[in-house]
This record gives structure tokens, sequence and C-alpha cells, in this order.
């Protein structure tokens, strides 16, 4: 490859999920890596990236009319570059519709590694580059990566997805599962606990699945474990698990980790037994609960929180009393709640039951306001309670704040130096609200 001759500008746009922010930091390094720099500034970047989400068409739409902006931009300024990568490229239709839109780069989830080398095809020629594997290949490593400055990263521990949910794009977009190996990922780990990151996230679509495509006997508990030894890291986070795949080994191992923290993210999506099975989702109302009830008995404090989609075709209103009185009877720490919309391309999108706008939108309130009320109480059940918190930084509603998260992944507001941030702090909890709690501190630091 061509190292850059001048000063070369880039910037990312990031749509999506954890995956996708996590992307975005290994282009990153690998630009920062031929010479370019970022700046912060879109309009001034000689290089637009878009780094794209296909879950929902909203998304996606959301993506076209930003992309537009930049096209018209690029009138103005033809030495702009545009890119266009992520999981809306991997879709066959997008490709089409961006070319014919005037992006100068074309580029997929499974060959993300290619795009320095892509734009300096097109630096040199001028000629459009489309190039979107639709196979993955080998879990690539030893790319680079420019993380932003924090406490927190994020760490992929494997790619692609095999369940293939009705509803969803992703095992389209992301291929099927494959895993890193573990001897990889503590490298990562370590090597961040040694530039001083406090807390790490493993990342999957499917945490659950994890040792895939290994040739050595290795599931997710064991990962955690591995992980859970590492010195100067004080947190371990996860997401996303699949209910149908969390074990009991999984459960004891969060429950005995010194550094795992007691927070599982366990998306239900639907509380009726008929549609969890026309979403193809692998396991019925009465598994969940029983997984609820395993969590809490053994994880001592532990957070459930789910996501969940109401208005699923052929969804009735008894269908979603089900989904209420499972919100009832989990009692969620939080969720994440979606109308259900059509995501061309999946088998749900094809079905001829859809239900109408108007009455998603009526449940979706019904079911936020049972969500928030119950949210609201178990934050209030932890007034007075003594809590260990990683202080993040200044509020972003009130800069003489401090911002701070427990090991359940609650927001603290507390009053402190600024100093604190960074350091694991014990504070007494004097308020709780729907979705955050207030405090006050009462242990400084060794």
């Amino acid at each position: 490859m061509n190292y850059p001759e001048d000063q070369f500008s880039y910037h990312i746009i990031t749509y999506g999920c954890q995956m996708n922010v996590r992307d975005s930091e290994i282009i990153a390094g690998m630009l920062a890596r031929v010479g370019y720099e970022e700046q912060p500034v879109a309009e001034k970047a000689d290089l637009v990236i878009f780094n794209t989400c296909s879950v929902r068409h909203s998304a996606e739409n959301k993506v076209y009319s930003k992309l537009g902006e930049y096209l018209k931009l690029k009138q103005r300024r033809p030495d702009m570059i545009v890119a266009f990568g992520g999981c809306m490229a991997q879709l066959p239709e997008v490709i089409k519709k961006v070319k014919r839109l005037g992006a100068d780069i074309v580029f997929g989830t499974h060959n993300l590694h290619e795009l320095p080398s892509l734009v300096d095809e097109f630096r040199h020629t001028h000629k459009k580059v489309v190039r979107v594997w639709q196979q993955h290949g080998e879990v690539m490593e030893d790319l680079p990566s420019l993380r932003k400055e924090g406490l927190s990263a994020f760490v992929n521990i494997m790619y692609g997805c095999n369940n293939f949910c009705s509803y969803c794009i992703v095992p389209y977009t992301r291929g099927r599962e494959r895993s890193r190996h573990p001897r990889d990922i503590i490298n990562e780990v370590e090597r961040l606990a040694g530039e001083g990151y406090k807390e790490v996230t493993f990342l999957g679509q499917n945490v659950n699945s994890f040792g895939s495509g290994l040739n050595e006997e290795y599931d997710f508990a064991d990962l955690l474990m591995m992980a859970d030894k590492v010195d100067g890291l004080d947190r371990i986070r996860f997401t996303t698990s699949h209910p149908k795949d969390i074990s009991d080994k999984l459960i004891d191992t969060v429950a005995a980790g010194d550094k795992i923290c007691e927070h599982i993210h366990v998306p239900l999506q639907a509380g009726s037994n008929r549609i969890l099975q026309r979403m193809n989702r692998g396991y019925s109302r009465e598994h969940y609960l029983d997984l609820v009830t395993r969590m809490r008995e053994q994880i001592p404090g532990v957070a459930i929180t789910s996501d969940l989609i109401v208005g699923f075709p052929g969804e009735t209103e008894d269908d979603f009393c089900e989904t209420l009185d499972m919100v009832q009877q989990a009692r969620f720490d939080a969720a994440f709640t979606f109308l259900y919309s059509i995501r061309t391309g999946t088998k749900a999108a094809l079905l001829d039951d859809q239900i109408d706008l108007t009455i998603k939108k009526g449940r979706l309130l019904r079911l936020n306001k049972l969500q928030y009320s119950i949210a609201a109480d178990l934050n209030r059940e932890l007034e007075g309670t003594i809590q260990e918190v990683l202080v993040e930084g200044p509020s972003k509603t009130n800069e003489d704040r401090l911002t701070a998260r427990t090991r359940s992944n609650r927001i603290v507001i507390f009053t402190g130096p600024p100093d604190l941030i960074g350091k694991l702090i014990n504070v007494r909890i004097t308020k709780g609200k729907t979705f955050s709690l207030f405090a006050e501190t009462i242990q400084i630091p060794k």
C-alpha cells in the first residue's frame, strides 16, 4: 500500500450497535496506521466513512438521508471521498442503490480489513471501488484499533449468528458464528488493562455460543474465568445472551467471578409462546421464567435487563397481555422496547397479518408504563444501600456532579471532586428514580 504523500483526513459516521462501534475503532486504527488523521468535523474531512446498521428500515432511512447530505457536499468538494460500509452494504439491493447515488467506495462487514487498500485504489484510479464479500473468511487478528480515551473498552469475542430469528437480518449481514481464540482475547484484555482501562465488555451476537468453530473445547464460562484473573482489570461485562443458551455453568461463573459484573442482558422479545415460536426464538415463556429464577437465586443482586418487541405479525391482544404478564413476573431492571417494523429479507416480512401502526403504538405505551414503574420501584428499593461504583466522569446533565455506574449497570449521580474519575468508590444511594440513582460518597478510595 502507498502511504499518503500529504496530510489526509477521515471522519467515521457510525450507526447501530456496539459491534459497529468496535468496527469503527478498527477502521480508525487501520487508517491511522497508514498515516491518515482523524478530522472531528465531518464536513472538513477528505474521507467520510459511513459504518451502517440494517436492523430496521428506519435506521436505513436515516443513513440514506445523511448520505444524501454528503453527496451534495461532494458536488461542492469533488475531491472529498465518500465510503459506504457496514451491515447495509452486505445487502445486494443496497449496493445497487448506493452505487447509483454516487458513493465512491462500497465495502462490507466481511472485508472491513481491506478498507485502507480500497481507499488507496480509489485515490490512484479515481474509479469507483465496490468490493463486498458475500461469505466471511477467517477471523482476522492483530488489526490495529483506535479507541477513544475512557475507562471501558469493547472486545469482540465472536462474530456472526446462527439463530435466524424470523425478524432479524443479522445472520445475513454478519454471517455464521465464528469465535476468536481465547488466547487472542485474553492477550487483548491484558493489553487494555495495561493501558489503564478499568472495564471490558465482551461482544457477540450471542456470547453464550462462544466456542463455535474452535478446534479446542472452550465455552463462554471458561473465557469469563480466564478474564477474571487478568491483573489490573476491575470489571467484566458482556452482551448479548440468548435465553436458550444460558447454562447453569455460566450462571455459577457469573456468581463466582470477582470482576464479572452482576448484570445479564437476556432479550425476551415476547411473552406469548405462540409469538415466540413465530419469531423462531427457540424457548418458551416457562423456560425464560425458570431461567430468571435460577439467575436470581444464584447471583445475589443480579440485574436482569431485556429487549421487547410489540406488534409482531399476528400478535393479538391476548398475546400482548402475556408479554405484560411476563414483564410483571420477571421484573426487569431495565428494558429496551421496540415497535416491530418490517425488515425486508427476513421471514417475518412475508407474513400477511401485520399489525396496524396505531395498535402497535398503543401497546408500546402500555408496555413502557408498566416497565418504567417496575424500574422505579426496583431503584427505590436500593435507597439507603451501599453500592460500589466506577466513576466515569462529569454528569451529562450537570457538570457540577459526577456520573458513575454500579456493577449492576445502573447510572449513579453524586457530588464529588473530579479526581475521583476512574476510581472505584463506595456510595450510599439517597434517591432512586426510573432511569438513575442519586447518591452521596461514604468512602474515599485508597
